[in-house]
């Protein structure tokens, strides 16, 4: 457990160091000055001050970070105005706050196509055999399935198109034993299989349907089926997230389901041991969008909360009054901090039951 604990502390270190960089490099473009760029929070453990004047440190809890800009939550009054944050304009100051999740979804592209380049098989979502079980573990020779038949290549899951086997996999897991129709092409016609029900799986108490009833034909790696694999893998991540968030909010999956840095590190454990690195490679690139989608939400202390402020600048032509978006922005971080608190708490506590 040790090995993934320092995994977890170096992946999520990386993270936030390519979220503030994104930052960082903007701020340095749009003319911004900058006090610290700091990987951690909490007391520094080692500090340099460079060239630039810039301090970089590290500090002691690796939760977050964060790049200290001139006029980033002043009244609108600093020593040097050229250098302020709050005299640029919206579109530079849209570059600054956006630039770290831009970042981070950039990185999650790279990462996307490293695990299509170098994963085993990519596969396809026609059926070539179903996967289906005796007792004895032996496969039972089937060529229907509630509808479905070999050589049916499924594009469709309700109204939700099906690019590659990924938005399949998710389809399903979310749609859980609800039935629902499925568009396949058969023989070069579009074919609507009505009221299907995916195969049953329950994960700590939350129902999941399973796509993998059938084994998919295999894809070769040509340059247009890995570009398309890549963003579409990427796509349909960012969609998984988005949809789980939803998802959760509206209550279909309890507070139990959610998880910090310390159930990562527990799900990472869980993850390469059963699918091997590659797997822990995929979860990392789900962890970077994460990140990326997560910071864009227009939720106060959040980059997206402040470019919702923007938003409003943009429309009324009068920036808000920086205090009173200081005090908003402060109070989201509270809450923030609570509910990470709440989750660790929970996370630890999941490790003993």
């Amino acid at each position: 457990m040790i090995l993934y604990v320092i995994i977890g502390i170096l992946m999520f270190g990386f993270l936030i160091f390519i979220h503030e960089l994104g930052h960082f490099v903007a701020a340095k473009k749009c003319g911004v000055g900058i006090y610290e760029f700091a990987i951690g929070m909490g007391p520094k453990i080692f500090s340099h001050t460079g060239k630039d004047g810039v301090i970089y440190a590290l500090r002691l809890f690796p939760i977050g970070g964060f790049v200290s800009m001139h006029g980033e939550d002043d009244d609108g009054e600093f020593e040097n105005e050229n250098t302020s944050l709050a005299k640029k304009s919206i579109g530079k100051r849209f570059t600054v706050i956006s630039a770290g999740a831009v970042m981070n979804i950039l990185l999650g592209i790279i990462v996307s196509l490293f695990v299509v380049l170098f994963s085993g098989n990519i596969y396809s979502t026609v059926i070539e055999r179903f996967n289906f079980g005796d007792e004895n573990g032996n496969l039972i020779p089937m060529t229907e399935y509630q509808g479905l038949e070999i050589g049916d290549e499924i594009i469709k899951v309700g109204k939700r198109n099906i690019h590659i086997r990924h938005d399949l996999v998710y389809e399903a897991m979310r749609i859980a034993d609800k039935p629902i129709d499925l568009t396949v092409i058969r023989n070069g016609q579009e074919v609507i299989i009505s009221d299907f029900i995916f195969p049953l799986s329950i994960q700590k108490g939350i129902k999941f349907g399973n796509a993998n009833f059938f084994m998919p034909a295999k894809l070769n790696k040509s340059l247009p089926t890995v570009i398309k694999q890549t963003f579409c893998q990427t796509i349909s991540v960012m969609r998984m997230i988005w949809a789980s968030l939803i998802d959760t909010i509206g209550g279909k999956y309890g507070a139990e389901a959610l998880s910090g840095p310390v159930g990562v590190v527990s799900e990472m454990k869980e993850t390469a041991e059963d699918g091997g690195a590659s797997a822990l490679v995929f979860l990392f690139m789900v962890l970077t969008l994460n990140l990326g989608i997560i910071n864009l939400l227009p939720f106060p202390a959040l980059d997206g909360g402040r470019l919702f402020f923007l938003l409003i600048e943009l429309i009324t032509k009068r920036k808000v009054n920086q205090k009173v978006e200081a005090y908003i922005n402060f109070s989201g971080l509270v809450i923030l901090m609570g509910l990470m608190i709440y989750i660790t708490f929970s996370d630890i506590i999941k490790l003993f039951v």
